[in-house]
């Protein structure tokens, strides 16, 4: 009787209590949530490593009188030329300017060769100012430098460029979540069929973007995690993309024992010992890829690292406590209008796995010859992909910094107008002037500001900005001045594409190596992870050389994201290797039982195959979100994923895996023991022959 009324009231409270922490703890995070915005860092020097040139040389420049200078410049434009009215427009606009804002030196126009434009470099070093106040100055100067009746100002240069970066960022948190969310839950309501039981996991996924939001917070503030724009992004993508596939999987074990176990609370305990290994092994072997970013120099992706992991680690908190309590709570209504009844039996239908899977299991050899050449093929697009971008080339559509880029590029085709800071040390100070002015590919050089040490030098190129004879320019520079730092958004550009380089050979190793491991601890075997890490591997390859064939020629980007590859690759093999858990994992239950090496294969394509495909779809649209930002790297990068991951659903699991588990057979498990051949059973023995007795 006891235990009777235990139990009874564990079902009645368990549900109620969990639900009463969830919203205590989301009260708790409720303040670090919204203060997420405030430790965000966009600029270029907030993405390198401490050891980079460009950012020893920002750090010094925060030490010198005034602080890191601002550095601006003012572009007036005519097509027919300039008037007199026009450069007196701009010479009282300029010393309005002056007048509000403590300005390093005396701005001087410089005139095209054609009349048609007339710029005002700009730079402002007033104490205190950080990264908001740099912003604000930029808004300020805008407000002043107006234009009118066919004259066009436009306010460019680097901190102009952070300042309509940093407004694209601040502005992707809203419609980045409210998108994906759309998306997904018009995705739900198809799969499920049902007015009401899409609204669970769409809600639960928000609050654990909240929860995680707090979360991350607090990570900026103990453990001093930078917090980008694409970090925190990329943090709620995963949120509702991995979240939701995890409530696919939970939904649909937990309407499968509702058919079979008459009490709703009853049914979830049981959903979630059956569903819930998988769903832990495959978030830890997400949780485990994306920690090893840590690894990487570059702050935008380590910094990635954690933020990605906690954001997969509160998704599946949130969808293995708070989703079941909900569903629990409402009972079998919430499946309206297909309510699984208690002892009920699902039609059986035909399904499309199936057929897929007799397609495979005919003629595996072929099926996956025809799938290698297929995925090898389009790799060969990486080929096509074009070169490193250019920061005013990073945004879909043009800001006011790039339009003044623009601008300056035609006035001025054959003269750098971005400044090349060179700091050194005061000293030496005369004589890095010198080699300065000797260096090839200078156009003028002229000392600044002196402090603390260091003298700061002012240096233009002959070249254009971000021109392969500007990146000679500072690399020759780099190379002459010893003792002296090279920075500026060029050469912050520069050392981007190298750290990136360099962690690419660090993490890509490592993340092969920890996702491996997980594999051989979770299967027992050595051949079927390999077969899983290669099938991810090509599937990133062929997604990347796919974007190869579109990025140029049909979006008409001009060049992608250094950390495209990386980021793709990290993101694309820990998430494909998820599926690829859900699909062996239940290929070797069925081994276990003692099916047949080719029906385990089927079985588990038949079995898994719908509930993979809905997972990959959600997931392939959640990260497509991204490619409706107005951010040049992160449409590359939820492109890329989103191809991905459809290839890994619809191609890779569903044909390359299982057909090459057919053919390997009982070899895809060597050297566990599911690899040997079971023993014949031993016959049954004859029965001794009766001899008579003698009488």
């Amino acid at each position: 009787m006891g235990a009777a009324r235990t139990s009874v009231w564990r079902r009645r409270a368990v549900p109620w209590l969990v639900l009463g922490l969830w919203i205590a703890v989301l009260a708790i995070a409720s303040p670090f949530a919204s203060k997420l915005g405030d430790v965000q860092r966009d600029r270029a020097v907030d993405y390198l490593p401490a050891s980079a040139d460009s950012t020893q040389a920002a750090k010094i420049e925060e030490r010198l009188p005034g602080g890191e200078a601002t550095e601006m410049v003012v572009v007036y434009h005519r097509d027919g030329g300039l008037t007199a009215a026009d450069k007196a427009t701009a010479a009282g606009q300029i010393d309005r300017i002056a007048d509000a804002h403590t300005l390093t030196g005396e701005p001087a126009g410089v005139p095209s060769r054609d009349g048609t434009t007339l710029i005002y470099p700009v730079a402002s070093t007033e104490p205190g100012m950080d990264e908001k106040a740099r912003e604000e100055l930029v808004i300020d100067v805008r407000d002043i430098a107006q234009g009118g009746d066919g004259l066009s100002v436009d306010v460019g240069g680097p901190e102009a460029l952070d300042t309509d970066a940093s407004e694209v960022y601040d502005s992707l948190d809203g419609p980045l979540l409210y998108t994906a969310l759309a998306v997904v839950a018009l995705l739900l309501i198809l799969i499920y069929r049902s007015p009401f039981l899409w609204l669970l996991p769409l809600f639960v996924a928000g609050m654990a973007d909240y929860l995680s939001m707090g979360l991350a917070y607090g990570l900026n503030q103990w453990f001093g995690t930078s917090v980008s724009g694409q970090s925190s992004g990329i943090m709620t993508i995963l949120v509702i993309g991995a979240g939701t596939d995890y409530a696919l999987l939970l939904v649909s074990r937990y309407r499968e024992e509702l058919r079979r176990i008459e009490r709703p609370y009853d049914a979830m305990v049981t959903a979630l010992r059956g569903c819930g290994p998988a769903v832990l092994a495959s978030s830890g072997t997400v949780a485990a890829g994306l920690l090893c970013l840590l690894a990487a120099d570059l702050n935008s992706s380590r910094g990635m690292g954690p933020l990605g992991t906690l954001g997969v680690l509160c998704a599946l908190v949130a969808m293995l406590t708070l989703l079941p309590a909900l569903l629990v709570l409402l009972g079998r209504r919430v499946f309206w209008p297909l309510v699984p009844r208690y002892g009920s039996t699902p039609k059986v239908r035909r399904s499309l796995f199936s057929a897929m899977g007799s397609s495979a299991g005919r003629r595996p050899l072929t099926v996956l010859a025809g799938g290698a050449v297929l995925l090898g093929a389009l790799a060969l697009g990486t080929l096509n992909l074009p070169g490193t971008i250019k920061q005013e080339d990073s945004f879909t559509s043009k800001p006011e910094a790039v339009a003044a880029m623009e601008t300056l590029a035609k006035a001025y085709p054959e003269q750098g107008t971005q400044p090349i800071s060179v700091i050194a040390p005061t000293d030496r100070a005369d004589a890095a002037l010198a080699d300065i002015r000797d260096t090839g590919g200078v156009e003028s050089a002229e000392r600044g500001r002196s402090g603390d040490g260091w003298t700061e030098i002012s240096v233009l190129a002959a070249a254009p900005p971000q021109s392969p004879g500007e990146t000679r320019t500072i690399e020759d520079l780099r190379d002459r001045l010893d003792g002296s730092y090279v920075g500026g958004v060029s050469a912050e550009q520069i050392d981007l594409e190298d750290t990136n380089a360099r962690d690419q050979l660090i993490v890509v190793p490592l993340v092969l190596l920890s996702v491996l491991l997980i594999l051989v601890a979770l299967l027992r075997s050595i051949v079927a992870p390999l077969l899983l890490v290669a099938a991810v591997v090509a599937v990133w390859g062929a997604a990347l050389g796919i974007g190869g064939l579109v990025f140029g020629p049909v979006f008409g980007f001009e060049g992608t994201d250094p950390g495209l590859g990386l980021l793709s690759f990290v993101f694309l093999v820990a998430l494909g290797v998820d599926y690829g858990i859900f699909l062996m994992h239940r290929m070797r239950e069925e081994a276990l039982k003692g099916a047949e090496p080719v029906a385990a294969a089927l079985t588990a394509l038949r079995t898994t195959g719908g509930v993979i495909a809905s997972a990959g779809l959600v997931l392939a649209a959640t990260f497509a979100v991204l490619t409706n930002m107005p951010l040049v790297q992160l449409v590359e990068l939820g492109f890329v994923i989103a191809v991905g991951v459809l290839l890994d659903t619809f191609l890779v699991r569903t044909y390359l895996v299982t057909s090459a588990s057919v053919a390997l057979r009982r070899k895809v498990w060597w050297p566990g023991r599911l690899s040997r051949e079971p023993e014949p059973p031993m016959p049954p023995k004859e029965p001794e022959p009766v001899t008579a007795s003698a009488h």
